[in-house]
């Protein structure tokens, strides 16, 4: 009994990896011409089942010849007219569909997926799937415009495109056309994208689009009509007359901007005034001799011009500490006037008496 429940347990393993390990598929595959297809085949990897071989077969004319083989030693494309334009993923377990680029006529055909896993007794498990594919010329779909990042209303001087997407057997050509107001088109490019640069007004208009590819004859599939709007720019900023902008926001009056040096110019004319009394007030000094006592006089500024002011006290003290003692001993302090004043007019009187004077 104990026998005959090992060996039940074992054909249930058996059965259920037989199970995981069987491929799927389809049954037919179409395939564009210059395009590209996928042949499915997949299983459900089973523990202690490891693939040990897989290949790729096709049948054709009564004729069958391994494409794709891969086994211990990597991978190997054994028909050259399938060289560069086949592959099997390589790090997908348990998948290992065949894809096929740049289809041609003749691939039509069966082709066979066949597996072969070892067991961990060594026992090996082959299973295959077959798929018919056929190879066919399809024209050109009807194309349809994609507008750019900015869309169909773009202003003056932007850059943008218009893209035709059109699917069919490749290659496939475009061409872009321009409708005028007569009624008339007019050839713009040959492409699937028109682009602009630089837009300018005149560019607004209506344009479409033709996709045409060998499958589908001399005739063209010609897209919908879409509507281009380029629109002015409009002024960004107010620039001064004088290339200087005032700092804060600018507001628009109505009247013209006023010139931005006035305060300027009337800082810089009272400097120059000022300086002028200085030169005034210097012009004529006195020549005193060594032993002359030395006087200070304040003077006050005001606006820039340097001036004397009038009814003011002004305390005037000796520098000369050897010939002046006796006056700062005593702290004396004369009061300078107006010229209006008659005190003022005797004390200059006096000093001009008293001094030399002669011009610098």
């Amino acid at each position: 009994m104990r026998e005959v429940g090992w060996i039940v347990v074992f054909v249930m393993i058996f059965i259920s990896c037989n199970a995981l390990l069987d491929l799927s598929g389809v049954h037919q595959v179409k395939g564009t011409w210059m395009g590209s297809t996928t042949l499915p085949c997949t299983y459900v990897p089973s523990e202690g089942f490891t693939e040990q071989a897989l290949s790729w077969s096709v049948e054709r004319d009564s004729s069958t010849s391994t494409i794709f083989r891969r086994d211990d030693s990597g991978d190997h494309i054994l028909l050259s007219n399938f060289r560069d334009r086949v592959s099997v993923p390589k790090h997908s377990p348990g998948n290992v569909s065949l894809l096929i680029e740049n289809l041609e006529m003749p691939d039509s055909g069966h082709y066979t997926c066949q597996v072969i896993w070892r067991s961990t007794n060594n026992s090996l498990i082959t299973r295959e799937v077959t798929t018919i594919v056929k190879i066919v010329k399809v024209a050109a779909t009807k194309p349809i415009i994609r507008a750019g990042e900015l869309g169909l209303t773009v202003p003056a001087g932007a850059s943008t495109s218009l893209t035709c997407e059109a699917s069919g057997s490749p290659p496939i050509s475009y061409r872009w056309f321009r409708s005028t107001p007569g009624g008339n088109v007019l050839l713009q490019s040959s492409g699937a994208e028109l682009a602009w640069d630089s837009l300018r007004p005149s560019d607004s208009g209506m344009y479409f689009c033709e996709a045409a590819n060998r499958a589908g004859g001399a005739a063209g599939q010609q897209s919908d009509t879409v509507q281009l709007t380029v629109t002015d720019l409009l002024p960004t900023m107010l620039v001064s007359r004088m290339d200087t902008a005032p700092e804060g926001s600018v507001t628009d009056t109505g009247a013209p901007p006023a010139p931005l040096l006035y305060g300027t110019v009337a800082a810089l004319a009272g400097a120059a005034l000022g300086a002028l009394g200085v030169v005034a007030a210097l012009r004529w000094r006195r020549r005193r001799r060594k032993e002359d006592p030395l006087y200070e006089v304040a003077f006050h500024s005001t606006a820039g011009v340097t001036a004397l002011e009038a009814e003011v006290k002004v305390p005037i003290k000796c520098l000369h500490k050897e010939t002046c003692s006796n006056a700062e001993t005593s702290n004396d302090t004369f009061t300078v006037k107006d010229r209006k004043s008659p005190e003022y007019e005797n004390l200059v009187t006096a000093m001009e008496s008293e001094y030399e004077t002669e011009g610098i």
